[in-house]
């Protein structure tokens, strides 16, 4: 298992220039990560120079990205804006490849209210699609996750419900898109997160490690002191040979000792399951 870290308790100093990627990827270098995670949200200016500069800063830090995590929005009521949504993650794939990334986090959509369930699994389905098609070549693993509710969004997402995420997924066969299993997200939508993990195993290609306060909903807290069951997840990951990627979705707010804490948490109960 390889370890890194999308720093969501860094996200606004981060975004609001008061922590730089640098300082980001040189704090995973101090605290032993295998790589580094970035958010969209930390390339206010999206074009490829801009992206290589910030791939040199993080190599300079001995660090390296596993994924860029984007938010889509192919579930929009407007079918331009679905259009619009599609080109500018096209290009976030192209970023993400300039970043030296291994992985591009894709969502499926927002719940608009106009949105209807159908209709919106048909959208979604239709936009990963063209998305594999468009990006399938640029050497970038598309990790499609049932998100909750990013802050960029006004509604949560579309598949948040498991049976809707299955559903899209099924509908899109390509190599070039996996699944990117968030471990909170499961222990807060799922009934059984374990069982819905093994629904999906067979094209898990990376996992978030998030943990949530409560079942219902996402409340995040610090890794291992909530409710998801890392060792029955873990488990049967590694009952099915699974020895790939973990990153750490840590947004307990409690700085370097959230992630230090974070990262010693998940080697651990890794190296037990």
């Amino acid at each position: 298992m390889k370890l890194s870290c999308l720093p969501v308790s860094f996200f606004d100093d981060i975004v609001a220039g008061k922590m730089t990627v640098a300082d980001w990827a040189r704090m995973g270098a101090e605290l032993t990560l295998d790589a580094v995670d970035l958010s969209i949200l930390f390339l206010p200016e999206r074009t490829l120079a801009a992206a290589a500069a910030i791939r040199q800063q993080v190599e300079s830090a001995g660090m390296s990205v596993t994924m860029l995590t984007t938010y889509p929005d192919f579930t929009h009521p407007d079918p331009a804006q679905r259009v619009r949504e599609l080109d500018q993650e096209i290009q976030a794939v192209h970023l993400a490849a300039a970043l030296g990334a291994r992985f591009i986090r894709v969502t499926a959509g927002q719940a608009h209210p106009l949105t209807g369930i159908q209709e919106g699994i048909s959208w979604a389905a239709d936009g990963l699609s063209r998305l594999t098609e468009a990006a399938g070549n640029l050497g970038v693993q598309l990790a499609y996750e049932n998100h909750a509710k990013p802050g960029v969004w006004s509604y949560t997402d579309f598949s948040q419900p498991p049976e809707i995420f299955l559903e899209i997924l099924s509908r899109v066969s390509s190599p070039h898109l996996g699944v990117n299993f968030d471990t909170g997200n499961a222990a807060a939508f799922a009934t059984d997160p374990v069982a819905f993990l093994g629904k999906v195993i067979g094209r898990v290609v990376s996992v978030h490690a998030s943990d949530t306060s409560t079942h219902g909903q996402l409340n995040h807290v610090l890794l291992g002191t909530g409710v998801t069951p890392f060792e029955e997840l873990f488990g049967c990951l590694k009952s099915q040979n699974w020895d790939g990627w973990i990153c750490m979705e840590e947004a307990s707010k409690l700085g370097r000792r959230g992630v230090e804490t974070a990262a010693n948490t998940i080697r651990r109960i890794w190296t037990e399951a």
